[in-house]
């Protein structure tokens, strides 16, 4: 019995992070888990273990027959799951009930839904085929759908989907695989898959990759015959494995293998190959979850004999849908009798496969209420997802002459509409007709001789494909594109479109918007008048018109695509930051990054690179990611507020603090002027640890730090430095419980005293001055943010979101984001903290800026780069964004221009140090104009007043530990970025 309880805890244990997270995350008392496992085991013969391990087969018919049938397969075999074929949802529902209550331990009640319930069940929310999501860029909305199709499998009793599909669509006769792969590029496949996984798991249901290990580059239909796969492992790696392994990593908790023969691997089918299912799924690649079979009943393997009994062998948990449950099982009887497969292996399989049921929640014996079935399926949220998923994959595939949007003030627009049954109200002329001035042909109604004069006298022509058929009218639309503007709009499948590639080769713009669904053509017509933003991008190539990943974006708040060369820079010579920034994650100088410059305000370069740490399951940094901008705050936060009370002639530059700090009156800083705050001239030390005031210093053996590691002192917070992390916290400053009093938060589980932000400028006023050189101190723009808020008579983060941040625009730039973002959102900056004891993620990394409640002069700020971008072009363009202006040109003059005697230091802002180019933060290259700042997390911004450039660069260079982030400056990263785009301007 301490065998088989180790041996479940090892398998509990063995599973992906993601599992845990998702999956088995629902475990949430191990022990009870173990004690009904191992209740259930202990209760079976050797022949109901067997049959644990079989799906079978049914349909989804209330006929007395088929009940008979299928409970007596429940009773007589001690089936371990169900798989309903097409029928009924009513009908299927009402049987899982039976079916449950027929059987002694709960059922797997399995579904095959690639697409959702559509797939198998009539009258269910028909989500678009894979082919078509594949074209979605942005990966949360495969999530969502993946959240949606797991509430519809719970809806009807179901726990595990057979879904999604990691097949690769490179094959254009493939006559099985096609529309259910999300694409040609195993990269983008990859991450769909990643994204439709997660959201079935996370919402309960177990999602099963299929078909391992890779059914796309087949002719051959495994449902007919076996399928071959001759590639060499090289190509197999890059190609047909790669979605598979990627999927392994992140954690996905099941997988179906194929019945694909491999030569390369083994003669054997994969199906019933040991060398592909254990050496190479589970040894090599580590799989640990549950894995199926295809179906048994497919010509491609059933011809084998005793399948299931060599399924079993070959490594498989479980076998789908034999042919014959009696003469298989007696297969699998007589392997075990005849020591081909152990009775102990036969144990472990069930064992997991009881654990999986556990987890899926299946302890209790479940039951479906079968009243309002259809109601609680299809939602109104439900239609939302499916229009927004319709919507997001809408690809323009071309626009050759910049057609799109179109002009609205031409009179001459005129639309073909290619289909058999549309009047002239149909929604796509409706909605653009609302916009432009467009005349309307409708194909079927009117004759060739007809519409070829109608067209003649068109300025523009727009032809909109409704069906299938459109031959008839391709030496038109050849004739017409020859010298005048024509858009193709198809709303049928991009087959349509490739059935007439020759003929669309002159064609100016191609928009493909796969369905003809009525709140897609209106859609499709706000696209072209420029109301609606399209992100599409082509999931497959279309021979002879596009290869996979084309896709034009257009978007209403950035009406032309931009590209270097309209603003006479080198797209080549600015695709060397892709090289450089991926050298800098090899080398682990950050895990990942985003890069955006900005010339004369249009985005010129703009990437993400890595993912949020250095675990290969860790999300891919996304645009709206936020960043710690630590230090960074100082120039898009506090020098906006400072510069704007400026503006107001609330100061003058050489007006001494005390002025407005009355309680640095009488100390050694009444007479700093504020000047010297922002030349960072005051005398103020570099830092000062407020924070030892909040813990108990008794409890730090030995003292806080140390300069060698001993039992008390484990964490390395610098290069000789390390820190006691057993320490308590003063009771007085500190509760591990949020109330009225300890107000603050420093993490997820420690709260702080509101008292503790005075206590820290009592502090301040005490700190010994150190001359009056020039010496970069945090300090100062703590008291810049002091005086801020004495001036504006309200909290600084207050002041910036209502004067700045939100009259910008700026959706994603705030102080303790985690008031308005989810932590899933943000980057984290640190795995260890000595101060927070732990991750530091949503919460500011600066300990100053920590201690002051989030919000400090000197950090606190977390943003995107499009944000920051956004700052500090208003900044070069004068105190001007988009048809406000925020700041006085005088006021910018002076604060962008003036510079100390003594340093490189602006007024605030950091500068390029022309004279020693090998202390400067920026490029040689840089002039001596520029201005911005950077941030410890590893952040930058500067902006160039004479090429009309913005750089930004954001980075969690710290992570995981803030003493090891030295390779983001030894291998000048930043600057040589910046290299590459001054010298990517052309002369």
């Amino acid at each position: 019995m301490k065998k088989t309880i180790i041996l479940c805890v090892t398998m509990l244990i063995s599973v992906s992070m993601f599992a845990q997270t998702a999956i088995f995350s629902q475990i949430k008392d191990t022990a009870d888990c173990r004690k009904w496992v191992e209740s259930q085991l202990a209760t079976m013969t050797l022949k109901q273990k067997i049959g644990q391990l079989f799906i079978h087969t049914v349909e989804p018919s209330l006929m007395q027959r088929n009940k008979t049938n299928i409970q007596k397969a429940i009773e007589e075999y001690g089936l371990g799951g169900l798989l309903f074929s097409k029928g009924r949802t009513e009908d299927q529902v009402k049987l899982t009930n039976l079916a449950q209550q027929w059987s002694k331990v709960p059922l797997l009640i399995t579904f095959d839904g690639e697409w959702g319930l559509a797939m198998r069940l009539a009258g269910t929310p028909d989500f678009p085929k894979n082919r078509i999501l594949g074209c979605i860029e942005d990966d949360s909305l495969i999530y969502r759908y993946g959240r949606e199709v797991a509430r519809q499998l719970h809806e009807i009793g179901a726990q595990v989907n057979f879904a999604p599909v990691a097949d690769i669509d490179n094959n254009p006769d493939n006559p099985v695989i096609n529309i259910r792969s999300f694409g040609s590029n195993p990269k983008e496949v990859a991450r769909k898959v990643i994204a439709y996984a997660r959201g079935l798991e996370d919402g309960g249901i177990l999602a099963v990759c299929k078909h391992f290990p890779g059914h796309g580059d087949t002719e051959t239909d495994s449902h007919v015959s076996t399928p071959v796969l001759n590639f060499d492992r090289a190509r197999l790696d890059s190609i047909e494995l790669y979605p598979f392994r990627e999927a392994i990593e992140a954690g996905i908790g099941g997988m179906m293998v194929g019945h694909l023969q491999v030569p390369e691997i083994e003669d054997k089918p994969a199906s019933i190959s040991p060398e592909v299912i254990t050496s190479i799924l589970r040894n090599e690649f580590g799989f640990s979850g549950l894995v199926f079979t295809d179906a048994l009943e497919m010509k491609g393997i059933r011809h084998a004999e005793h399948v299931c009994a060599q399924a079993l062998i070959a490594g498989n948990d479980m076998v789908l849908a034999p042919r014959s449950l009696k003469r298989e099982m007696s297969g699998v009887l007589n392997a075990v009798k005849k020591g081909l497969l152990s009775e102990d292996a036969i144990t472990e399989k069930c064992r997991k496969v009881l654990t999986y049921k556990y987890a899926l929640g299946l302890k209790e014996r479940p039951s479906v209420n079968e009243n309002g079935i259809a109601q609680r399926i299809s939602t109104s949220e439900t239609e939302r997802l499916l229009a927004t998923l319709n919507k997001a994959a809408v690809t323009v595939l071309k626009d050759s002459i910049e057609m799109l949007p179109l002009e609205l003030s031409l009179s001459g627009n005129v639309l073909l509409s290619i289909s058999p049954t549309l009047t002239e109200a149909y929604p796509f002329y409706k909605e653009l007709k609302a916009s432009a001035s467009v005349s309307w042909i409708h194909a079927k109604v009117d004759s060739l001789a007809f519409i070829r004069e109608r067209l003649r006298t068109a300025q523009q022509i727009i032809v909109a494909l409704h069906q299938k058929d459109c031959k008839a009218y391709l030496p038109l639309i050849q004739e017409f594109a020859e010298d005048k503007p024509l858009a193709i709009v198809c709303f049928q499948s991009q087959d349509v479109l490739a059935d007439m590639a020759q003929e669309l080769q002159k064609v100016s713009a191609i928009v493909l918007a796969h369905t003809n669904e009525d709140y897609i053509q209106r859609y499709v017509a706000d696209v072209m008048t420029g109301k609606a933003k399209v992100t599409g991008k082509a999931s497959v190539g279309i021979a002879g018109l596009c290869p996979a990943g084309t896709g034009i974006v257009i978007d209403p708040d950035h009406p032309h695509l931009y590209t270097p060369e309209d603003f006479g820079m080198d797209s080549r010579t600015l695709a060397r930051i892709d090289s450089i920034a991926e050298e800098g994650i090899a080398a682990q100088a950050y895990p990942g990054c985003h890069v955006l410059i900005l010339k004369e305000g249009y985005p010129v370069y703009n990437k993400c690179f890595g993912r949020y740490t250095y675990d290969a399951g860790s999300p891919e940094i996304k645009e709206n990611s936020l960043y710690d901008l630590a230090s960074l705050s100082k120039a898009t936060g506090t020098l906006l507020a400072v510069m704007k009370l400026y503006d107001e002639g609330k100061f003058g530059l050489t007006d001494p603090i005390s002025k407005f700090l009355p309680w640095l009156k009488d100390t050694d800083k009444e007479d700093i002027t504020i000047q010297d705050l922002l030349f960072h001239e005051s005398g103020l030390p570099a830092y000062w640890p407020f924070y030892e005031e909040a813990i108990d210093k008794k409890t730090c053996k030995g003292g806080l730090f140390r300069k060698r590691k001993d039992k008390h002192h484990q964490l390395q917070v610098d290069e000789h430095l390390y820190a006691c992390t057993d320490f308590a916290y003063n009771a007085e400053w500190v509760s591990g419980t949020p109330s009225a009093k300890y107000n603050l938060p420093l993490s997820d589980s420690l709260y702080l005293n509101g008292g503790f932000r005075e206590e820290m400028r009592k502090q301040l006023a005490e700190v010994p001055l150190k001359g009056h050189s020039y010496r970069y101190s945090c300090l100062n723009f703590m008291l810049l943010e002091a005086m801020i808020e004495e001036l504006a008579q309200m909290p600084m983060d207050v002041y910036l979101d209502s004067v700045f941040y939100k009259p910008m625009g700026l959706m994603h730039t705030a102080y303790n984001p985690l008031r308005h973002f989810p932590k899933e959102q943000i980057v984290p900056t640190v795995e260890e903290d000595f101060l927070r004891k732990g991750r530091v993620q949503g919460f500011v990394h600066d300990e100053i800026a920590a201690f002051m409640g989030g919000v400090s002069g000197n950090a606190g700020l977390f943003s995107t780069a499009h944000d920051v971008g956004i700052i500090f072009q208003m900044l070069l363009d004068k105190g001007v964004c988009g048809d406000r202006r925020y700041l006085t040109r005088a006021t910018c003059d002076l604060f962008l221009n003036m510079q100390s005697n003594i340093s490189r230091r602006g007024l605030g802002f950091d500068k390029p140090d022309a004279d020693d180019t090998s202390k400067s933060p920026c490029a040689r290259e840089a002039p001596r104009s520029v201005f911005g700042h950077t941030g410890f997390t590893g952040t930058c911004a500067w902006a160039d007043p004479d090429n009309g450039l913005v750089f930004v660069f954001l980075s969690n260079r710290i992570y995981p530990r803030a003493f090891d982030h030295k390779n983001l400056m030894k291998l000048d990263i930043r600057p040589r970025m910046q290299q590459a785009m001054y010298q990517s301007i052309k002369p």
